[in-house]
């Protein structure tokens, strides 16, 4: 009898135990604040039997074997008739609950304990348990009450401190979770799991010193907290502390020297530190580890592009290819490289031989096409294209771009009824029917280019491009001011600060006569597009009517420096540079 009762003892306190051992592994696995909580399989044990009914006992124990075998909903059924028996039970409704949760029925499992607590509700764990089953479901009012009832009838329960802080911090109450960390510290001043959390919501709200203190305390306590030294680093890349960051990867990876994927990481930060050599160094450590590690060959790949060793990065991707000949992402690099270097043919040869599937298909096609035009075999740039639309006859950037090689051969007609095409396919994309527009204006068809443009606005009411399209349209030919005024004004309140949307407002106002407006929004403009030969020449234009001759030729002139061959402008430095009869 006395070994009967000292077993059922070490048994409750066993269940006791994994419980909270079961909610602090959950917040070890937080690696975010904002991250999910679940409880998951605690280890079964038998029932406690004191002051069970026999019918109580016997169907938890079945209920115990089948959930060691592995079949949840018999033994739920067993623990339900078990609960049944010994409604009263506290330790049985937690058990089912936990099972419930376990299965992932999380509104049976918090019906189950809305009920318990009826019966039981001073029951601090059913508080607890109830709490962390609306965290899962992310109803966080009722989360913040069951911890908040937990630290009432149980002020120094650090597990309802954690939880309630993790919430505040998820509903961005950052200042509520920092008072409820600080508090929970102040019960457990060595708490390495409140300390880590406190740290989270400094970091969350940008106190990076406070943050740094926290994670550094946690690794004084315990320098194997893998989430608080990876956290502490990751702070110190966000304020580009880099040398402080390879510290403390660095010294981690001392300690564990298997662990590659820090020393690929470190390798990174050297590339942004332009240390090109030190990160080739870490990156030939992890291959002589892991000779096949394809992110690592990827990385150095890059790294050699980035400075100019070309042949080095052909034999990176090279070597990665012939692993496996499907990669398409590095087959799309090496064809860069080979860009880069010069060998077109190479090139070309590389981007056209990615896949159909691949989401770089589109890019590299379009690519291959733009070096055979470079290369002058317009044909095959063409034919190139219309074999891509043919093969994926729903990528819309294949048909713009084979709409431009049309347009700029000349070929008006057929890049009018690609674009057409595209638009059946896709009606309602608004970058086919801006260059459908665009077409037309170029073609002298004016009013079918308004009419496509105000198309596009029906379906996008705040397309900048196209409110500026039309207004400035208007303005070049002097016709519907005010409306042009207004249109690009819209487009002005869409994209502030924008030097194009400026030369347009400065040009309708040039067109409206109000000259010394003109010259204000063309100054705004040049200052954002310095380069911008439109708009320097529109200037030009605002000082020969304001008669600042000087001012106008310092335009003029600038413009042709830019462009020497432009006929327009010559002409009117030349008509400026006339004496006057």
């Amino acid at each position: 009898m006395i070994i009967k009762e000292k077993l059922i003892t070490q048994r409750r306190v066993g269940m006791k135990k994994n419980r909270i051992l079961l909610i602090f592994v959950l917040m070890l696995a937080l690696v975010n604040i904002c991250g999910c909580i679940s409880l998951r399989k605690a280890q079964i044990v038998p029932a406690p039997a004191e002051s069970q009914p026999t019918s109580a006992s016997y169907h938890y124990s079945l209920s115990v074997i089948l959930r060691q075998e592995g079949k949840l909903e018999e033994a739920t059924d067993e623990l339900k008739q078990a609960v049944a028996a010994d409604p009263e039970s506290s330790y049985l409704a937690t058990e089912l609950i936990a099972l419930y949760a376990e299965q992932g029925d999380f509104n049976e499992a918090i019906s189950q304990g809305e009920e318990a607590l009826s019966k039981n509700p001073d029951n601090v764990e059913l508080h607890l348990i109830m709490g962390g089953l609306y965290l899962n479901i992310r109803e966080y009012a009722k989360a913040i009450r069951e911890h908040k009832k937990v630290i009432e009838l149980d002020p120094k329960n650090l597990i309802a401190h954690l939880y309630l802080g993790i919430i505040f911090a998820e509903e961005k109450r950052y200042d509520k979770a920092e008072e409820t960390f600080k508090k929970m510290l102040k019960i457990d001043p060595d708490n390495i799991i409140g300390m880590y959390y406190y740290g989270k919501t400094f970091e969350k709200t940008e106190k990076y010193d406070e943050a740094e203190k926290m994670y550094k305390k946690v690794l004084s306590l315990n320098p194997a907290f893998e989430m608080a030294l990876f956290d502490l680093a990751a702070l110190y890349e966000k304020q580009e502390k880099l040398d402080k960051a390879i510290e403390v990867y660095s010294n981690y990876l001392a300690a564990n020297p298997t662990r590659l994927s820090l020393r690929i990481r470190i390798g990174e930060l050297f590339i942004k530190k332009k240390k090109y050599d030190e990160a080739e160094k870490e990156f030939q450590e992890v291959l002589k580890i892991d000779p096949d590690n394809r992110d690592v060959r990827v990385a150095l790949g890059l790294l050699y592009l980035d400075t100019s060793k070309l042949d080095s990065a052909i034999k990176e991707f090279s070597a990665i290819l012939q692993q496996n000949i499907t990669d398409d992402k590095v087959r799309y690099l090496l064809a860069t490289t080979y860009e880069q270097k010069g060998e077109n043919e190479m090139a070309i040869e590389e981007y056209k031989n990615i896949s159909v599937a691949s989401e770089l298909y589109v890019s590299s096609q379009i690519h291959a096409s733009m070096l055979l035009k470079k290369e002058g075999k317009t044909s095959q740039a063409v034919n190139l294209i219309k074999a891509a639309i043919e093969k994926n006859n729903d990528q819309i950037p294949l048909y713009l771009f084979l709409s431009a090689l049309y347009e700029e051969a000349g070929d008006y007609p057929a890049s009018e009824k690609l674009l057409m095409e595209g638009i059946k396919i896709a009606p309602k994309n608004t970058d086919l029917y801006y260059a459908l527009g665009v077409l037309y204006e170029k073609t002298d068809r004016f009013s079918e280019s308004i009419t496509t443009m105000e198309k596009i606005l029906a379906m996008d009411p705040d397309n900048a491009e196209t409110l500026n399209f039309i207004g400035y349209s208007y303005a070049d030919r002097g016709i519907n001011l005010d409306e042009a005024e207004k249109l690009i004004k819209r487009a002005l309140e869409i994209k502030p600060d924008n030097g194009y949307l400026l030369d347009s407002l400065g040009w309708v106002n040039f067109k409206k006569n109000k000259l010394n407006n003109a010259e204000k929004y063309l100054k705004q403009a040049l200052d954002l597009l310095p380069d911008e030969i439109e708009i320097i020449e529109h200037l030009g234009d605002v000082y020969v009517k304001l008669n600042k001759i000087k001012d106008a030729r310092e335009m003029y002139e600038r413009a042709l420096k830019i462009d020497s061959k432009n006929v327009s402008i010559q002409k009117k430095l030349e008509d400026l540079l006339k004496p006057k009869q």
